[in-house]
Order: C-alpha cells, then sequence, then structure tokens
C-alpha cells in the first residue's frame, strides 16, 4: 500500500468537498449525537437508565406510516449518491482510462468496489466481518450496559405490520450502503488525494463512525470507532466496500429484526 498519494492526484477544493459531504449526512449526524450524549449525561438518570428509540414510527395511519418510512429510507441514500457523483465527477483515479461502455457513476461505484462484480468474494467477506465484528459487539454492549456506559438501545418500534420486517431489513441496507460508502469508501478515497497517511486516514475514519453513535452512550462510541479501524483498513487493503455493506447490513438485519422476533430479555 502507498502511504503518500501521487501529487497528480490530489485536486483542488476536495477539503471543502468531503465537508459539504459529511456536513449534509453523517458529519450532521455526529454534531446531533454528540449535543445528545450531552444531554442525556447531564441528565438525572443515568445513562443505563435511559433509552435511544431507532426504527421509530412516522405516523399513526399505518399505511401513511409505510409511505413515510420508504421515503426516509430512499432520501437517507442521497448522501451516498452525492458522495459516488462527486467521485464519477472528480475520480481518485484520473490518470485510468474509463472502460467504453462503463458511464462515470457505474465507474466510480466500481472504483469503489460497490459492483457485483465478485458475489461469492464479497458475501463471504461480508458474512466472515460480520460474524468477527457482530458477536464481540453484543459482549461490548452488555459489558457496557453494566458499567453504566450504554443506554438500552430499543431498534424495533414501528409496531406489528405486515411490512415491519421488510422495511426493517431495508432500513438495515440503507444503513449499511449510506455509513460504508461515504464513512469509508468515499472519505478515505478523499482523504488519500489530500494527502493524508494511512494512520490518520484510519483514525479519521474511525472517529467519525463513532461519533454519529454517541446518542447512545460512551460505550457505543468506542465500539464503532474500533469496528471503523478494522472496515477502513479492510478497505484500503482491498479497495472493495461491498463486503463492508454486506457485514453492515447482516449486523443491523439481526440487530433490528432479532428482537422483535425473538424479544430477548438478556439484551435489555
Amino acid at each position: 500500500m502507498i502511504d503518500q498519494p501521487p501529487a497528480a492526484r490530489r485536486l483542488p477544493g476536495l477539503k471543502a468537498e468531503v465537508l459539504v459531504v459529511l456536513g449534509l449526512s453523517l458529519g450532521r449526524s455526529a454534531i446531533y449525537a454528540l449535543l445528545t450524549l450531552i444531554d442525556r449525561l447531564t441528565d438525572t438518570a443515568p445513562l443505563a437508565e435511559q433509552t435511544a428509540a431507532m426504527n421509530t414510527s412516522d405516523n399513526a395511519k399505518p399505511w401513511l406510516d409505510l409511505i413515510y418510512q420508504l421515503v426516509g429510507l430512499g432520501l437517507a441514500l442521497v448522501p451516498a449518491a452525492l458522495a459516488i457523483y462527486l467521485l464519477a465527477l472528480r475520480p481518485a483515479a484520473p490518470d485510468l482510462t474509463e472502460p467504453r461502455g462503463i458511464g462515470p457513476w457505474r465507474s466510480a461505484a466500481g472504483g469503489l468496489g460497490l459492483d457485483l462484480t465478485r458475489p461469492g468474494r464479497d458475501l463471504a467477506y461480508g458474512v466472515g466481518l460480520a460474524g468477527a465484528i457482530g458477536l464481540p459487539g453484543i459482549a461490548f454492549y452488555l459489558a457496557g450496559r453494566a458499567m453504566g456506559l450504554t443506554v438500552h438501545i430499543s431498534t424495533a418500534n414501528l409496531g406489528e405490520h405486515w411490512w415491519t420486517v421488510p422495511v426493517l431489513i431495508l432500513a438495515a441496507i440503507e444503513n449499511g450502503l449510506l455509513e460504508e460508502v461515504v464513512a469509508v469508501g468515499y472519505l478515505a478515497s478523499r482523504l488519500r488525494q489530500c494527502a493524508w497517511r494511512t494512520p490518520a486516514v484510519l483514525v479519521a475514519c474511525a472517529l467519525l463512525r463513532g461519533s454519529y453513535h454517541m446518542y447512545q452512550g460512551i460505550g457505543p462510541f468506542l465500539g464503532n470507532a474500533v469496528m471503523g479501524l478494522i472496515f477502513t483498513w479492510f478497505y484500503l487493503r482491498t479497495k472493495r466496500v461491498m463486503p463492508l455493506v454486506v457485514a453492515h447490513s447482516v449486523m443491523d438485519i439481526v440487530a433490528f429484526v432479532g428482537p422483535s422476533l425473538l424479544n430477548p430479555s438478556w439484551l435489555t
């Protein structure tokens, strides 16, 4: 791995572009997560007695709530589309000739490894990463709860409808696409173009991932920062973001759908 990107690949205005993309997406979430953590820490109730609710209902009418959920999931992917679009406008490797018949969008997505050219390998790596990170993550969550560093995370709050499980699965996939494209593929690529060395890129991506999970407490901040280190290292080694999308989606599907089906009281 080259630790210093070639000067020819550095483009003007990249730092401003990165700030805008993050300000519209995960950076914005990180700011609100920090404010939420401050609110929680200054509350009379300790962290262990507080709850962070995810996947909540937006409307009392089930049919309209479904529409709200689907629209929200679609709009949440716009920052990921923006990141790919910007990479298409100013590629990480502008000296490379675009393959015939491949548009700039597909070329940019392919440059991130966000494609279906290696489905078997990506699936295997993704499931392996999900197991390697997800199982210790449960132990880390339980430890954080025991030490009072983590709030109770309620992941399924959509009620009992025919569309609840499909929407939860779509929400998990949306999280995987948004976070891995923006917080790993896009950010790591742009920071390398800004002449950041590998350790700095790893730390920046890890801190970003941890920061927008701070609303869940101090424990999830640390746990997700470690996950960010591993995922970013994997991406820098393989140039494939698809296995990370698979891993993230699998972990979130288990986290979102599992409690609604199994109701495991030992996770509360």
